[in-house]
């Protein structure tokens, strides 16, 4: 089941970020392995606009989750992460289907995000879904910020892409 988050879920959601970072370690990027997850006061500040979607197991405890808030009139994905047990099997897509209903109703035009652009679980999975790369050039000045954030958190290190996907109407 997709729902929106509750504090209660935020302790989850850092044990689900960890353990989809480790998957980083094997194809030699052990710095995002090794990054801590976003801290509950991070996590809450998603809570309060309702900018913050779980997937959750038949016990209704997340497995997966995904942040969104809104950049320069598109929805922007801040984060997907799914938990590896419960990979490869929509989540992810599930989650962002999702965002993009929001986006809908909230007659915001896009989704964006950004990403790794040669792991295969981030670019490559994005465009599968119908994210397109946006040239450095089309990058609205929100975006502009937020790849200058990544930069000083250590992220351009390896190849990073801003993308973008219409929103279905």
């Amino acid at each position: 089941m997709i729902r929106l988050a509750t504090s209660t879920d935020l302790p989850a959601l850092q044990e689900i970020e960890v353990a989809a970072g480790a998957p980083f370690r094997d194809i030699g990027m052990s710095a995002i392995a090794d990054d801590p997850p976003p801290t509950i006061a991070d996590l809450e500040k998603f809570l309060g606009p309702a900018h913050i979607w779980v997937a959750t197991g038949d016990d209704d405890r997340p497995i997966a989750y995904a942040l969104m808030e809104v950049v320069d009139a598109a929805a922007h994905i801040e984060q997907v992460s799914v938990h590896p047990d419960h990979a490869r099997r929509g989540l992810g897509a599930r989650l962002i289907d999702e965002i993009g209903n929001w986006a809908n109703g909230h007659q915001l035009p896009a989704l964006t995000l950004t990403t790794f652009a040669d792991v295969p679980w981030n670019a490559p999975y994005y465009e599968r879904l119908g994210f397109r790369r946006l040239a450095d050039s089309d990058l609205t000045p929100g975006l502009v910020r937020i790849r200058e954030r990544e930069a000083q958190h250590g992220l351009d290190a390896w190849p990073r892409v801003t993308m973008r996907r219409p929103v279905a109407t």
